[in-house]
């Protein structure tokens, strides 16, 4: 009979991903890991395997919680335009909340992780692609239903959208003011607002 884990594997790995989120991948030790999570260094191994692994992992738990929930709740509750705008608004007051200014894992990840380690760096490219999937499809839809510019080119401003995103959440953490972050948002918003009217 197999024996039964002695922890909460689903609330350790939650423990780990503020663990590196606080720290920093490069800064977190394996003892940090162990303390943060409430369990030992052979547990952590056996479990998890090292360092590197719990972190992938981490990713995915840390992409699940904010970008992959935040995509879902705001498509199913708005239209699409309004969805590209409610996101970008909901990441400004998000940063202006985070008073640690730990910022973003994934664009943290992005900018001191990715350059250095190949597997990490394309698990952290897929994320982001999932974002700017979101802005893609959403100007797709905003542009059929007539409420975003017919000429747009989604794939130019999607992109553009996501080095909004991570612009913000990078100067948010050296700068977290309110009226800085909301001008870094507002010309790309503005790129949706130029729709020409309907008429009755």
């Amino acid at each position: 009979m197999a024996r039964l884990k002695a922890f909460d594997e689903e609330s350790a790995v939650d423990a780990a991903v503020d663990c590196f989120w606080w720290r920093g991948y490069a800064a977190t030790s394996v003892r940090d890991l162990g303390e943060a999570m409430g369990i030992g260094g052979a547990s952590l191994y056996n479990a998890f395997g090292d360092k590197r692994a719990l972190f992938v992992r981490c990713l995915e738990r840390y992409a699940n919680r904010s970008s992959r929930e935040r995509m879902a709740r705001l498509e199913e509750k708005h239209p699409p335009g309004e969805a590209i705008r409610a996101f970008l608004t909901e990441i400004v007051e998000r940063s202006l909340k985070d008073r640690d200014c730990k910022g973003c894992l994934l664009v943290n990840s992005a900018l001191d992780v990715a350059p250095h380690d190949e597997a990490i760096g394309a698990a952290v490219a897929a994320y982001l692609d999932e974002i700017r999937a979101f802005f893609r499809r959403n100007i797709v839809a905003a542009r059929r239903a007539g409420t975003v510019p017919r000429g747009i080119d989604a794939e130019a401003a999607s992109g553009h959208l996501l080095g909004v995103l991570m612009g913000i959440r990078a100067l948010a953490r050296v700068k977290p003011e309110r009226k800085l972050l909301e001008s870094v948002a507002r010309p790309a918003l503005a790129l949706l607002d130029s729709a020409p009217r309907k008429l009755h």
